[in-house]
């Protein structure tokens, strides 16, 4: 009996949560849930900076939920999922990644954490798709060309 290898631990960027709320654009939306849906939530973890980027972008004015509202959802996500805290640690290896890669810094802090956490894969829209770094590659889920790690995560929660 051959063993299946275990599926690559996913950290969720805000943007795929937010899609998945029905946030914005609606065939992102559906196609946020179904991968959510898809992947096997042990495998799923969320950078705490991503809950805090979601509770922003709804409480603010192009949302503009009640501040309760978001924050009920906003915990329903902390339920759901495993939350990794941003260390001071992670912070300067974000810099390291601003410094030497030009990214944003919030997307840098949720890229150290996801590598932290063991992530293979960080499903975002905002990084560049295929961006590889300490073994978690940057894979954007609203793509028609569905990245192999995806596939395979995917495939692991069927």
């Amino acid at each position: 009996m051959t063993s299946r290898a275990s599926p690559p631990r996913v950290a969720l960027d805000s943007n795929v949560l937010l899609y998945a709320m029905d946030i914005n654009d609606a065939r992102r939306g559906e196609r946020a849930k179904a991968v959510i849906a898809a992947l096997p939530a042990e495998s799923v973890v969320l950078p705490a900076q991503v809950l805090g980027e979601t509770l922003n972008v709804l409480t603010g004015r192009k949302v503009g939920w009640a501040r309760a509202r978001a924050r009920d959802a906003v915990g329903q996500w902390l339920a759901a999922y495993p939350v990794r805290e941003t260390t001071a640690t992670a912070m300067m290896a974000a810099a390291d990644l601003v410094a030497e890669h030009q990214l944003q810094v919030w997307d840098a802090v949720i890229l150290v954490v996801a590598a932290e956490a063991g992530c293979g894969l960080l499903l975002s829209e905002d990084m560049n798709h295929g961006f590889r770094w300490r073994g978690v590659t940057v894979v954007s889920p609203f793509r028609d060309d569905v990245h192999p790690l995806l596939a395979e995560a995917l495939l692991a929660g069927a």
